[in-house]
């Protein structure tokens, strides 16, 4: 029974000195419950020692407020390329299929790969807590442009599966000038072990 049925339920029921301390919790719940769900009170009775019995004063009528949401910017999210400073990076699916993509400076792999639909999972949310972002480059030139991984990359690597000697994880291979025409590879399989398992 939802909420709203419980409260006009139970109001009639209630001692006549009890309803009126009833009201302000009715209008409290009524905030947190769905206007399409509400039942009316029922009309009831204030019998006072003072005076004949006289009707109890009811709620405003509900008033529906406009519900707005903002946007939620989800993992994944980039913005396209400005003309002429397009960097370029390929992607090789497991299946061997070439995904060939414009982005810009400063994104990340995993976030270039899910934009774009690739089968990137990124179970920890970019955080190098896990190693289901794991690529493998395919140019030992290019991995060796890139910075060194740290620490945490490099434990979180020891977890990936098909490691390699080019191998990183998406989520910290950031896009500069200098990796304009990478190309990368998915592995086969990731293995979901997460830094928190091992706590």
């Amino acid at each position: 029974m939802s909420t709203s049925k419980v409260v006009a339920t139970m109001l009639p029921r209630l001692r006549p000195t009890a309803t009126r301390s009833v009201r302000p919790m009715a209008q409290t719940l009524r905030r947190y419950i769905k206007p399409s769900i509400v039942v009316p009170l029922p009309a009831t009775r204030i019998r006072s020692s003072h005076g004949p019995a006289r009707r109890a004063p009811q709620p405003p009528s509900l008033q529906t407020r406009p519900f707005s949401a903002s946007a939620a910017v989800s993992h994944g999210h980039i913005d396209p390329p400005k003309p002429g400073e397009e960097l370029y990076v390929t992607f090789i699916d497991k299946e061997g299929g070439e995904h060939k993509l414009a982005v810009s400076k400063g994104d990340n792999l995993l976030d270039i790969a899910q934009a774009h639909d690739l089968e990137m999972e990124g179970a920890c949310g970019g955080s190098c807590a896990c190693s289901t972002c794991h690529v493998i480059v395919l140019d030992q030139d290019y991995y060796d442009r890139m910075p060194e991984p740290d620490d945490d990359e490099n434990d979180m690597l020891d977890l990936a599966f098909g490691l390699q000697e080019t191998s990183r994880l998406g989520c910290q291979v950031v896009m500069t000038p200098e990796l304009d025409g990478l190309r990368v590879k998915l592995p086969s399989m990731t293995r979901n072990l997460q830094s928190k398992d091992f706590n």
